[in-house]
């Protein structure tokens, strides 16, 4: 199915962030009211015709930081061969699983099987642990949400979150914290060349709650719990005016 145009009318709500009254919050109501959920596994093509069922892990994932790569260390110590295909044998290393890339940046290692380049912790439709993420595994085995224990690009995507920083004419200053959807363009200029993308494809449009519920745990670690509040409470206002202005052009209509 076609995805839609990435440009179109969208409705955007800002207030002050309760728990920081230096910050305002910038969320978009039209991709955070929209049905959009995650398909991976159920009707994902793979941003890559390539590998159709790696999803978005064929690049691997970027570190935010160092405290990010630490968090993630520490559970994939735990992770053994039932969940881990590609986990080496005897003590695994840091460089088992890192690598940098032509920036010198930190990331998760990409290796090829089957002819499929993928990240390191991605498990191959088929293996007897499940396929997909092995720390995504690892966190549903252990009851947790699985943002505790992927990389926070991982978890965040495809929600993005930007920071500005803005001067009123009176010369006050306050961080605009955007968030909204990754489309195409959030992975740079190589995002007009990948073959496949879910965000603006009707196909991923399909959930039963909107985008805000669904992902509320990923919103309240981006945003905090005060500010994701103030967030639903406009979300629902947008969902009752039952406006056909600024829908999602993605969402089933």
């Amino acid at each position: 199915m076609p995805e839609v145009p990435l440009d179109f009318p969208r409705a955007w709500v800002e207030f002050v962030n309760p728990d920081d009254a230096a910050e305002v919050m910038r969320c978009d109501l039209t991709w955070l009211t929209s049905s959009y959920t995650c398909i991976f596994g159920r009707g994902c093509a793979g941003i890559y015709a390539s590998a159709p069922d790696v999803g978005c892990c064929t690049l691997g994932a970027h570190f935010a930081d160092a405290a990010d790569e630490k968090r993630v260390a520490g559970y994939v110590a735990q992770l053994t061969g039932e969940l881990w295909q590609l986990k080496p044998p005897g003590k695994v290393r840091r460089s088992d699983w890192v690598e940098k890339d032509e920036e010198g940046e930190r990331k998760t290692r990409t290796v090829v099987v089957d002819g499929q380049q993928a990240c390191v912790f991605h498990n191959r439709p088929g293996f007897g642990g499940g396929a997909g993420c092995a720390l995504h595994l690892l966190a549903l085995r252990q009851g947790r949400n699985p943002l505790e224990t992927k990389p926070d690009v991982c978890w965040q995507l495809p929600i993005r979150r930007t920071f500005r920083e803005v001067e009123r004419t009176d010369g006050s200053t306050y961080t605009e914290v955007s968030i909204g959807e990754y489309d195409r363009r959030g992975w740079g200029p190589g995002g007009h060349d990948l073959d496949w993308y879910c965000t603006g494809n009707p196909v991923a449009h399909v959930a039963a709650e909107p985008l805000y519920v669904t992902s509320r745990a990923e919103l309240v670690a981006l945003m905090g719990e005060a500010a994701y509040a103030e967030l639903a409470h406009h979300c629902e206002a947008h969902l009752r005016s039952r406006s056909q202005l600024a829908i999602h052009p993605a969402d089933p209509h």
